[in-house]
């Protein structure tokens, strides 16, 4: 059986999958390449800076199927403006894509973005053609900001990067939702299967995720897992859950009941 749904609209490009997954912390390219397979994403995220783009020796973009999947180069690693933007231009340069999810670091031990510098970056790439996919906190007044900013999309965090505690806010994700009319994208911080439906139930257009499925025991399966998780919990959105009540309610509608009558026993 089959249902319905809208494509994922990133700019101007369109997705199926709502899965998007990342390319580092894997135990080597091959378990990297099936994970991909198994998720069925068609979004990988590359960090620029750890990819060899020249054309000599190995490189993690010959286990990509191109053919397949876009490439989504980031900035990961950045913690100023000036990086963030040199790096989205070597990428496009290097002939990866004009589409960037951008990071600007703010906080070495916590990973949390500078979203002034972030802001700044957004505004500086936008300009330049890309289609901007920023990595921020889950902060709605710069969520509005971005967007005013021309983002194609905002991507709040869940929790810090790499902790997998899933969505610490979810509040704050629902806030976001309410004031954004661009795709939101929760990114950092999903754990397991249970935290990206929970994510996707909030009404959130996607999630993106690697140390969830990366330092899994068994990467390849839990990239499936989370891929099930995305569509279970898109469809229970769209469906339409049912009220939470604080009594019980019974299964069975009390109105029209046929009361029986005890059976009289025949033994005198």
């Amino acid at each position: 059986m089959k249902f319905e749904d809208k494509p994922l609209v990133l700019g101007k490009k369109s997705f199926k999958s709502r899965l998007l997954i990342g390319t580092g912390k894997y135990p080597d390219f091959k378990v990297m390449k099936r994970a991909i397979e198994a998720s069925g994403a068609d979004i990988v995220t590359v960090a620029v800076r750890r990819v060899n783009l020249s054309k000599k020796g190995e490189s993690l973009l010959d286990y990509i199927d191109t053919k397949r999947v876009t490439i989504l180069p980031n900035t990961a690693g950045c913690f100023t403006k000036k990086e963030a933007v040199r790096t989205a231009l070597l990428a496009r340069e290097a002939g990866l894509s004009n589409m960037v999810k951008l990071e600007v670091i703010g906080d070495q031990k916590t990973l949390m973005p500078d979203t002034e510098g972030l802001l700044s970056a957004t505004k500086e790439l936008v300009r330049e053609g890309f289609i901007v996919l920023p990595y921020t906190n889950d902060d709605v007044v710069m969520a509005k900001k971005l967007e005013d900013a021309g983002a194609a999309s905002i991507m709040p965090l869940a929790a810090p990067i790499g902790s997998g505690q899933g969505i610490l806010n979810k509040l704050n994700i629902q806030l976001i939702l309410e004031a954004v009319r661009i795709p939101v994208i929760v990114d950092a911080g999903v754990g397991t299967a249970s935290d990206a439906a929970v994510a996707m139930e909030l009404g959130v257009s996607g999630i993106l995720m690697n140390t969830g499925i990366a330092l899994a025991k068994e990467p390849i399966r839990m990239a499936y897992a989370m891929r099930l998780a995305v569509i279970s919990g898109r469809l229970a959105y769209l469906s339409g859950r049912m009220p939470k009540k604080i009594y019980a309610s019974a299964s069975s509608p009390q109105e029209n009941i046929i009361h029986l009558r005890p059976v009289e026993s025949r033994v005198r």
